[in-house]
């Protein structure tokens, strides 16, 4: 470590020191619109982990300055228009989601409870099975399914536009039912 002149120590981090907001935090301008924190534009006080570890490397946000917040009210009427394109085609995607339905097999008993369950990373698989893609953070399920039968499930695509998808939960079909449907047919 260099000394300064006084004698004392100079600390040499990994990043430069950000101004502090009036409750402790850093102030930023956010440039894209963040979930659970703020939309384009506004100044929000966060952590300064959270500011230095994943907004300020990701792009999402620019420190709080006079210059900062003039591009972004010159430049918020072209990205209001991208975000309106952005939201109809995530309006047309809900609305195809909306009529697809998912089947999804699983070992049960012959009450019809699962030995196991379905979850996000199941209905996400069988989505993908239909082209297309879901992030699993993106089911929002109140619990894992743990019976057969029908169930509506909402896919959250936007901060606006959530999806409700049917998804079905039948058992296996195993070798044991397959035999007994050929026995029953007289073919045995």
């Amino acid at each position: 470590m260099a000394k300064t002149q006084a004698g004392k120590k100079s600390r040499h981090g990994r990043f430069k020191r950000l101004p502090k907001g009036p409750n402790g935090g850093v102030q930023l301008l956010l440039i894209q619109s963040v979930d659970h924190l703020g939309t384009q534009g506004d100044v929000v006080e966060v952590r300064p982990g959270y500011a230095n570890n994943y907004l300020l490397p990701q792009g999402l946000a620019a420190l709080a300055t006079d210059h900062h917040e003039r591009m972004v009210e010159t430049h918020r009427a072209k990205l209001l228009e991208i975000e309106k394109a952005r939201l109809a085609d995530i309006k047309k995607l809900a609305d195809t989601l909306s009529k697809q339905s998912v089947t999804i097999e699983a070992n049960a008993t012959d009450e019809g409870h699962l030995y196991g369950s379905v979850g996000a990373p199941e209905i996400v698989a069988g989505l993908k099975q239909n082209d297309f893609s879901v992030t699993v953070d993106q089911v929002r399920l109140e619990g894992p399914l743990k019976e057969l039968g029908l169930y509506t499930v909402k896919i959250h695509l936007h901060r606006e536009v959530d999806a409700d998808l049917k998804v079905w939960v039948v058992p296996t079909a195993t070798e044991d039912s397959e035999i007994k449907k050929d026995t029953s047919d007289g073919t045995a």
